[in-house]
């Protein structure tokens, strides 16, 4: 079986590669060399610790190159390289390419994978994130009548985690994850005042639009946490925050909006420790309300 190429994205790393070419350090040079020549889908599965074995540098020498051509980090590149792979290539074959990539039946190749991939991507996300982009959205979800949390599909996950905490901290904080007709109704109670959290996956939905448009008409304002900071989505939005999502599928979509979710609430509470610890303290009597004390207790062994 012959494997996909991604043409775009591997045509913009080479004209990348030509054109900072001579600001390139002898090592990063050999970097990128090695990257233009190697197949896409090895790129696209392989850590930095690898690139960096494979082109007799080192890791720290491919993150520095990787953001010389102008690329964020490395999930970034090879997000542009699944773009193609991912298009072309029906999701049971992308699942056999991965399970080849990792070994069969090997546990730790699988590991490793696996908290690479997730370490790459979330080392990428802390280094995206801005301090002055993060205290903007803080304060923006400190000023909010409400905070309404959209996601759909993988998305879902993170929206209903920020929801989820921002109650547990005192904070009055709703899910939409409505589509199409039934969204309309959803969209009825955003008011001015509120703030609304999109977790936005790339992909280009009516909704997100529609969103966006009614949080502009009645006065809310938004926080979109995206893929794709630069996309047309974002001019729409009052604060973009960068949230890379897997280029291979081998971790979750959500793994890093979660994260800045939880960035987003331990920050909030900082801000008002008293009510969050109060919120803390009634969740605490109410679950001991619904504890049935007359069910006898497990014996210790």
């Amino acid at each position: 079986m012959s494997e996909p190429k991604n043409v775009t994205g591997a045509t913009r790393l080479a004209s990348a590669v030509r054109d900072m070419w001579g600001e390139l350090s002898a090592s990063e040079r050999v970097v990128a060399q090695y990257l233009v020549s190697a197949p896409p889908e090895n790129l696209l599965f392989a850590s930095a610790q690898e690139l960096g074995a494979a082109s007799g540098t080192s890791n720290a020498t491919v993150v520095r190159a990787l953001q010389r051509l102008g690329y964020a980090g490395l999930p970034a590149l090879k997000r542009e390289l699944a773009a193609g792979f991912t298009s072309a290539t029906a999701p049971e074959e992308r699942l056999k390419q991965r399970i080849a990539r990792v070994g069969r039946h090997d546990l730790d190749q699988v590991k490793d994978r696996v908290f690479d991939e997730a370490a790459e991507r979330l080392d990428q996300c802390r280094r995206l994130l801005e301090t002055d982009v993060l205290k903007e959205a803080v304060h923006m979800l400190a000023d909010a009548h409400e905070v309404v949390a959209y996601g759909v599909g993988a998305s879902e996950l993170a929206a209903r985690h920020l929801v989820l905490k921002l109650r547990r901290a005192g904070r009055r904080a709703r899910f939409v994850g409505a589509t199409g007709f039934t969204m309309a109704d959803e969209l009825l109670g955003l008011g001015r005042g509120d703030a609304v959290v999109i977790l936005h996956p790339g992909r280009r939905l009516r909704e997100f639009t529609v969103l966006t448009d009614r949080a502009r008409a009645v006065g809310a304002r938004v926080v979109l946490v995206t893929d794709v900071p630069t996309g047309p989505l974002a001019t729409h939005a009052d604060v973009v925050i960068s949230a890379p999502h897997t280029p291979t599928g081998i971790t979750a979509e959500s793994l890093a909006g979660i994260v800045v979710m939880d960035t987003l609430v331990l920050a909030l509470a900082s801000l008002d420790e008293p009510r969050a610890v109060e919120a803390s303290h009634q969740l605490t009597v109410l679950r001991g309300q619904l504890i049935d004390r007359s069910e006898p207790r497990p014996r210790k062994s």
